[in-house]
């Protein structure tokens, strides 16, 4: 192998984004009746098409299972023949009432171009088909994610290891059941995890990374290949440092490119310079002087890019965050900004900016295994500040309603025209003679619209707790909890707190 090819061909079509199906998967559906009568057990279907045209080729995509009761058929040899060169995966043919069985000259015809035939009983109509491959595929793609969370939360574990570049190495080679080696611009290996493959098969991978190390304009940052059933591929690190990921296992499953995008995350941020013994103090030094500075100090820093989100998080099972834990946090987020040294019983900080894995997380916050998040909406530099109060009040309301994250807008309309000190004072002044269970369970109730059985559940508690602290609630503060005024100014009160 000269040099890798990364061209797909020209009659090659984006599969869906779900796992294929295995054509036998579909063949033991028994309820379904289908048999087998030509051509190779083997196939993948990534779609279901019904077609009674004589020449359906124009519109197929390719890795069809097509269904047909030959109403047009005349010429099975080149009927079979446009199927394979558009890159059908497979011919259901239904008998009756157009044939009563199937053509012999279809049958050879399939065995001729190697195409799979299923005869199709008459009591199987052909939607029923349909639907039974579009609940595999959904089988299939519930399957792949339970696999990539699983991986992603075993990554992410490593990451946070006392070593965690060999550590994510090796748990990456395990989930994807091959050989994960970090190299050099120039091939030279930096760490490695997994069986070795055999020597020409090494030597293709070093290959391989070599054509996505950015040591020249316009490198690729993905490349892969396939060297003697050996499936090879390599990902660019950012950093700065020219560090490739190459991974060769001996199959691709679904959802792999998907396990080696997250480890590619993790190692751009846990590889790179920046990450030594003192990098995590100097940024949580960064990300309180950023969150606490002036707009004036902070956009000379920053410049005048963004948006930017801030983001409060608290470990699940309820112990304190280290700074190994707390950076393995930032990484999954695709950020090194993190503050996890604000003191025992502190909420991490993390601070997102532009970037391509942080562009996509903060536009879409999503969970993540282990942490209670409450993140800001998207913000501009200038309001970094606000934005930081914002993620602290959505860390406390996803606390108190048991859920993995909360996304918050900053504080405006009304709220906007209180200074925020004189909010404050009077939510401590009214809010006194609340304890802070008492005062979580208010906040949860009001912010479910007074359900009594949606608070319990977000609290893990009995509905008549619920009850009970509500009404102890109105005794101390000697209010009508009933009464919208009330409820608008406790409210209000709360998110102050």
């Amino acid at each position: 192998m000269d040099e890798p090819s990364m061209t797909p061909s020209p009659a090659a079509a984006p599969g869906p984004p779900t796992p294929p199906i295995p054509l036998a998967e579909l063949l033991a559906r028994e309820e379904l009746g289908l048999r087998r009568i030509a051509g190779p057990a083997d196939a993948d279907l990534l779609w279901v098409h019904t077609s009674e045209m004589a020449d359906p080729y124009p519109y197929l995509l390719g890795g069809e299972l097509l269904l047909s009761a030959g109403v047009l058929l005349t010429d099975p040899d080149h009927y079979v023949g446009r199927l394979v060169e558009v890159g059908a995966a497979a011919l259901g043919f239904g008998v009756r009432p157009v044939h009563e069985t199937v053509p012999r000259a279809l049958i050879e015809a399939c065995d001729r171009y190697g195409l799979p035939l299923l005869e199709v009983p008459p009591e199987t109509p052909f939607t029923t088909i349909a639907r039974a491959v579009w609940r595999l595929m959904a089988e299939a793609r519930h399957r792949e994610l339970r696999r990539v969370t699983r991986a992603q939360q075993a990554l992410a574990t490593a990451a946070a290891r006392p070593d965690p570049v060999p550590a994510v190495l090796h748990q990456l080679a395990t989930q994807l059941g091959g050989r994960s080696v970090l190299l050099t611009a120039r091939g030279q290996e930096v760490h490695a995890a997994g069986r070795r493959p055999d020597p020409e098969a090494a030597g293709a991978l070093s290959r391989l990374a070599r054509v996505v190390a950015r040591e020249r304009p316009g490198s690729p940052s993905s490349a892969t290949d396939t060297h003697g059933g050996t499936h090879l591929s390599a990902y660019a690190l950012g950093g700065g440092e020219g560090l490739v990921l190459a991974l060769a296992t001996r199959q691709r499953e679904s959802g792999d490119h998907t396990v080696a995008g997250i480890a590619v995350v993790l190692l751009s941020l846990l590889a790179a310079p920046h990450q030594g013994a003192d990098a995590a103090g100097r940024s949580a030094a960064l990300v309180r002087m950023l969150l606490g500075a002036s707009p004036a100090e902070v956009a000379p820093l920053l410049g005048p890019t963004g948006p930017w989100t801030v983001i409060h998080a608290r470990r699940t099972d309820g112990a304190p965050a280290d700074t190994l834990t707390a950076g393995a946090l930032g990484a999954s987020l695709g950020t090194s900004l993190v503050d996890a040294e604000r003191g025992a019983g502190e909420a991490v900080r993390v601070l997102l900016g532009p970037g391509p894995e942080a562009d996509r997380i903060a536009a879409r916050p999503t969970p993540r295994p282990g942490w209670t998040l409450g993140a800001s909406a998207p913000t501009a530099v200038t309001a970094l500040a606000a934005a930081d109060a914002v993620a602290a009040r959505a860390l406390a309301h996803a606390r108190a309603t048991r859920a993995p994250l909360t996304v918050d807008a900053p504080t405006g309309g009304l709220a906007a025209l209180v200074p925020p000190e004189q909010a404050a004072a009077h939510a401590r002044a009214l809010l006194a003679p609340l304890t802070a269970p008492l005062a979580d369970t208010l906040r949860c109730w009001l912010s479910l619209h007074g359900s009594w059985d949606r608070t319990a559940v977000a609290l893990g508690v009995h509905r008549n707790t619920v009850r009970q602290r509500i009404g102890r609630c109105g005794e101390l503060l000697a209010v009508d909890l009933d009464d919208m005024d009330v409820r608008t100014e406790l409210w209000f009160a709360l998110r102050q707190t």
